[in-house]
């Protein structure tokens, strides 16, 4: 096994490779510790790689493998966003506030992967508390695009969608807020899939907006992100919004004929500010569903044009409040060279949130304050819930949704960090699913300026089914998830 192999390398292909014994987890897992060690200064994905551990993992892995019973991610090695609790590892958010954290506990995505003898390769680089575009929002460094080094690789989940694409991992665990997972993946050209709220635990996932976070896998296709989520999905008693079903096999979707499903693509996400070689990418890739027999047409969504000024009340209010437990007194950074409880409370969050953490916890503040809480976090709320409804009523026409991921492809580093609207712009088109609460999913359709596009495909609640479906029929009839970084 050869670290030269890793960048193309599937997990079913891997997980192939082990049943064969045409290779062993130890040695992928040495293969890509080496890949690590050859790209990582040029990339900077990692806050901590945990060679040792992922060492131990792999050999545990094959003693299980060689006993048969093997899952398909047994002994394949991943990246986790240091925002994902991992017992006695730290877990950093990316923050000085929490640079010593070790956590007493695992988070339940984490459990359920290494329950499946998953071998954790190391934390991925992160915006600073999952609040940011661009992955320069780390306390630590910035994260580069393994398509061009000079450019941001999307956030916040920038650290892992990089890992993914740059072969430092198989795969990796992502979280999405507003777009932190696909507008990432759509940046560095793999798969990024936000599932619906509540089909993934949340419980060990460092909170920023707890109505809007939500965990799901950046892989490098399709099949992947469908076997990856069949280990982190279902319920967990841990966590209150976690929804009680049954999981099914989400691979079973794939292959499937999309002949006869209706796609609904909403003019509100095609207009001035899209880059043209986005747009004309993305319209092609509706061509192919066109082809393959799905009925598409023109729709209309004119609420959800609201989502980001909805977006920039409701998450910054939920960060003000799960961020006021960083005090200082109970985990974390503590400043306690000041005389008094006050002060020190004071200094800690002064010294230990950088300048985008403390601009969302005063805006949400601000909004939740006294005098302000109706004419803005209310109105939100109720602006959300129109939001909601439009996405019910087109799913009562439609299957599926198709947009962009992103109005542009990736940007250069520090263009956009002096202005926090165009930073925030970004997520346009993302943001309207977490608002929504749905499922949706970014599948590379393209190339501009030899930097990938992503294509967005949203479907109704707990209809991931129909959303692998659609997004495998798109990504077997094209090519665009075998082109891959030259590093």
């Amino acid at each position: 096994m050869h670290a030269e192999n890793i960048p193309s390398l599937t997990v079913r292909k891997a997980a192939d490779l082990l049943a064969s014994r045409e290779a062993s987890s130890t040695e992928l897992t040495n293969a890509v510790l080496n890949r690590i060690s050859r790209v990582e200064e040029t990339i900077r994905a990692f806050v901590t790689v945990t060679k040792d551990m992922a060492i131990k993992q792999a050999d545990q892995a094959d003693a299980r493998i060689a006993t048969g019973n093997a899952h398909q991610l047994t002994g394949i090695p991943m990246q986790l966003k240091d925002n994902m609790c991992t017992r006695g590892i730290s877990t950093t958010c990316s923050s000085l506030m929490l640079k010593t954290y070790l956590p007493t506990y695992d988070a339940t995505v984490t459990k359920r992967l290494f329950d499946e003898g998953a071998v954790l390769i190391g934390k991925g680089n992160l915006d600073e508390f999952a609040m940011g575009s661009s992955t320069e929002n780390s306390a630590f460094f910035p994260t580069h695009n393994p398509w061009d080094g000079e450019r941001v690789p999307g956030g916040s989940s920038g650290g892992p969608a990089a890992a993914v694409a740059a072969g430092e991992c198989i795969y990796a665990l992502g979280s999405d807020t507003g777009g932190s997972i696909r507008q990432p993946a759509s940046f560095c050209g793999i798969v990024g899939l936000k599932p619906t709220y509540g089909v993934v635990s949340r419980y060990g996932l460092v909170a920023f907006a707890s109505s809007l976070d939500q965990i799901g896998p950046l892989t490098k296709d399709v099949t992947d992100a469908a076997i990856v989520l069949n280990t982190i999905a279902g319920h967990d008693p841990h966590d209150s919004t976690s929804i009680p079903f049954d999981v099914p096999d989400y691979t079973a979707a794939l292959g499937k004929e999309i002949k006869g499903l209706k796609i609904g693509i909403p003019k509100e996400y095609f207009v001035e500010g899209v880059q043209p070689e986005v747009r004309d990418a993305v319209n092609v890739a509706i061509s192919v569903f066109e082809n393959l027999g799905a009925s598409v047409s023109e729709t209309s969504l004119p609420t959800s044009s609201h989502a980001m000024a909805v977006y920039y009340i409701i998450a910054p209010s939920e960060a003000s409040a799960n961020l006021a437990r960083y005090d200082g007194v109970k985990y974390g950074y503590s400043a306690a060279d000041t005389g008094r409880m006050w002060d020190a409370l004071d200094k800690t969050r002064q010294d230990g949130f950088g300048p985008e953490v403390k601009r969302r916890i005063m805006l949400g503040t601000y909004a939740l304050s006294t005098g302000y809480y109706d004419a803005y976090y209310l109105k939100a709320q109720k602006v959300r819930t129109l939001i909601r409804r439009e996405f019910d009523q087109a799913f009562d026409k439609f299957d599926a949704i198709v947009t962009p991921t992103t109005p542009t492809v990736g940007f250069k580093l520090g263009e956009k960090t002096s202005d926090p609207v165009q930073m925030y712009l970004n997520d346009i088109f993302t943001q309207p699913a977490n608002i929504a609460g749905i499922p949706a999913i970014s599948v590379p359709c393209g190339i501009a300026d030899g930097l990938p596009i992503g294509l967005q495909i949203m479907t109704n609640h707990m209809a991931e089914d129909t959303l692998l479906q659609l997004a495998y029929a798109y990504e077997q009839a094209t090519e665009w998830h075998l082109e891959h970084p030259q590093i």
